[in-house]
This record gives structure tokens, sequence and C-alpha cells, in this order.
């Protein structure tokens, strides 16, 4: 049951470090439930109310950090509320499309730029800062998530 349970946990955290950069897969949850199927297969006695209430805040800041740094880097370029929309959708459908990940956000805001009216130069470079609010966002999550692992194995193994 331990090896199983230790295969598991593997896998949630490699889902979960791929879902930083796939924002279609679950990220920081799966890493969560990790621990919950680190607990169920070998024992919830590691971990007390300090490493729930720190993991769970992480969690919370990964989910909150997810949209507000992507609109930073759109807001930062000047960007308007039809961009980051646009960024956003980008996101989405650009998951479906190669290089989408890069084009999606890109294209979503020039074109949500547009659609608010800027010229193209502005929009042009809000689309650059929608790329890099995605990749600053990405880089955020990497950290935080490896955080969350990290203080997994000191909790289990201290």
């Amino acid at each position: 049951m331990v090896i199983t349970g230790w295969i598991i946990v593997t896998l949630l955290f490699i889902v979960g470090m791929a879902g930083a950069i796939y924002p279609i897969l679950p990220g920081a949850l799966a890493i969560y439930a990790a621990f919950f199927v680190y607990g169920f297969f070998v024992s919830f006695d590691h971990f007390g109310f300090w490493f729930w209430s720190i993991q769970t805040v992480i969690v919370a800041v990964l989910f909150i950090a997810d949209y507000a740094v992507n609109a930073w880097g759109v807001k930062k370029f000047g960007g308007s509320k039809a961009s980051v929309i646009g960024s956003t959708i980008g996101v989405v459908v650009g998951l479906f499309i190669p290089f989408g990940l890069l084009i999606g956000p890109l294209l979503g805001a020039i074109i949500g730029e547009l659609i608010a009216g800027s010229d193209i130069q502005k929009s042009l470079k809000v689309g650059f800062g929608s790329v890099v609010g995605l990749f600053s966002s990405i880089v955020v999550k990497i950290l935080l998530q490896a955080i969350m692992i990290v203080i997994f194995f000191i909790w289990i193994f201290n």
C-alpha cells in the first residue's frame, strides 16, 4: 500500500508541476491532493494545523496570482479590461493549437485592445505585456508549487 501511495503522490506532483505550464491541468490542486493520498496510504500523523494552514494559504495565493500576474502584465503595458479578457480567452483557446500558449494570449490581448479602440502600436505593446504576464505567472506558479512539495518533504522527514 505504501508503494502505491508513493507512486500516486509522485504522479500527482508531476501533474501539478505540469499544470504550472499547461493551465488545463489542475496544478496546485493536484499537489494538494497528493498530501491527502499520502495521508490515506501512509499516514496523516506528520500533518498538523500548521502544515495544512501553510499549504492552504499557498494554494489560495496561487489561485489569486494566476489571474493577477497575467492581468498585471497586460495592465503594466497599458492594456484595458478588454485586452485582459482577450488575453484570458487567448490562453484557453491557445491550449488547443501548436504554440498556442504563446500565440493565444498575445493575439487575444491585441484583438481585445483593438476592439477597445487602441491603435495597432499600443495593441502590440499590450499583447507583448500579456506574454510577459503569462510567463511571469508560470514562474510564480513553479516556485510556489515547488515550495509546497519541499514543505511536504520537510514535514514528513523531519
